[in-house]
């Protein structure tokens, strides 16, 4: 239980702070990714108003304002130094820049290639003729930005390498999701640590309640045994009397009270003694006895086991678990219905338990809770036919103590308690 309650409070630390790194790794990447892309597609637009065929007089680009007080105080105080134009920003300086101009009619005027080693001018004719046609002004193809232009007679094709860039943002993202990864792996050990402490004070509590249970069913036995024995024999000497019936009444109820705290102790502290169990034998012998009960209350009681199933186990607890199921479907059947018990292989490696019977559904708001000791659905709890809700916590105790798992279902006026154990041979 406090095993289970701790993996909880570590994957929900961790799913927090996994959705924080996540979401602070999309902002980071995203943010960089469309400021470097915003920039690289502003100095190719630059680039495209700059340029000019070969054979006319370059575009002298305006200088710079001066950096005085005024001039930056022009802009609002948001021009300064770090406001240079594109085309005077060392980024700028380092780019690569393709540029194909085209006549109106598809030929070919011009081809500024630097680097030809990287992309030939055949290339860059193609990928200009086909961004051209695309009526598209700017976008990414093999691997360069392009941008067109519609100039003087012609439209040109500019394009800009878009490698450095990419290796920028893949660097960022590795380096990003390398480091988040060790912080939160750190952060796990450290959501171990922090779930320790916090289910450790619980742990202690429930260790000591369960302790003090088993140390007061022990202290109880020896003195109800001495009042129930005393009763009797003073039965016996003064005969019938209402009032010596009653203390003996209430002793019996007493003692099967403490019989299954020390039972459900036991359960819980002490390891049983396993070895190879015949659960199809088992099952079937504990089921015997209840065919006459059945039948005496008017109820009708079908059994489908399937042969060959075995586990690894304690006998004595896993005849348990199928009395005090079988037991629980008894009482709570509606008179002239069916109780139906099942034995069968779930999957490769599991055996499922099924023992149904038809009645009152239990509440969804207490299914999670009848597994509880002294839990019980009549808040009167008046301790009828000795059933203190100790049944069904011992019948958890015991699957757990198999490594298997026990739950209930409600469905179609059927309410069906399900117990699922590992297979000795899986097929």
């Amino acid at each position: 239980m406090f095993k289970q309650s701790r993996r909880k409070i570590v994957a929900s630390i961790m799913t927090v702070l996994v959705l924080l790194w996540a979401g602070t790794l999309c902002m980071i990447y995203g943010s960089s990714y469309l400021d470097t892309s915003r920039r690289n597609r502003e100095m190719l637009a630059r680039h495209a108003e700059l340029y000019m065929l070969p054979e006319q007089p370059p575009k002298i680009p305006e200088a710079p304002l001066p950096e005085t007080e005024d001039n930056m105080k022009g802009d609002g105080g948001r021009r300064g130094p770090a406001m240079l134009p594109p085309e005077n920003s060392p980024a700028f300086q380092l780019s690569t820049f393709y540029s194909v101009a085209v006549s109106e009619n598809g030929e070919i005027l011009s081809v500024s290639n630097p680097k030809p080693a990287l992309h030939d001018n055949e290339a860059l004719e193609e990928m200009a003729l086909a961004v051209i046609k695309s009526k598209r002004t700017t976008g990414v193809r093999q691997n360069l930005l392009y941008y067109t232009a519609d100039k003087d007679g012609y439209t040109l094709a500019a394009f800009m390498d878009n490698t450095m860039m990419q290796e920028s943002m893949t660097t960022l993202f590795r380096y990003t999701l390398l480091f988040g990864g060790l912080a939160i792996l750190a952060l796990f050990f450290l959501a171990v640590y922090l779930a320790r402490k916090i289910v450790e004070p619980l742990e202690k509590s429930y260790q000591k309640q369960k302790q003090f249970i088993s140390d007061a069913g022990h202290e109880l036995k020896t003195p109800v045994s001495v009042v129930s024995a005393n009763a009797e024999l003073l039965s016996r000497q003064i005969g019938e009397n209402p009032w010596l019936s009653n203390i003996q009444y209430e002793t019996n109820r007493m003692g099967a009270l403490i019989g299954q705290l020390l039972e459900l102790a036991r359960t819980e502290h002490v390891s049983p003694v396993m070895e190879p169990v015949d659960l199809s034998r088992l099952t079937a012998g504990e089921a015997l006895p209840f065919e006459s009960l059945m039948f005496e209350r008017g109820l009708h009681f079908s059994c489908e086991i399937c042969g060959g199933l075995q586990v690894y186990g304690n006998g004595t607890q896993l005849r348990q678990i199928v009395a005090i199921l079988l037991d629980n479907a008894l009482r709570h059947c509606s008179p002239e219905k069916e109780v139906t018990l099942s034995l069968k292989r779930k999957g490769r490696n599991l055996a499922l338990l099924t023992i149904a019977n038809d009645g009152d559904p239990i509440p969804p708001s207490e299914q999670g809770q009848i597994f509880e000791r002294f839990y019980r659905s009549d808040p009167a709890r008046t301790g009828e036919s000795c059933h203190y809700g100790l049944g069904l916590a011992i019948a958890r105790a015991i699957t757990s103590a198999h490594r298997g798992k026990i739950g209930v279902q409600c469905r179609g006026g059927k309410t069906a308690f399900t117990v699922t154990l590992p297979l000795l041979h899986p097929s």
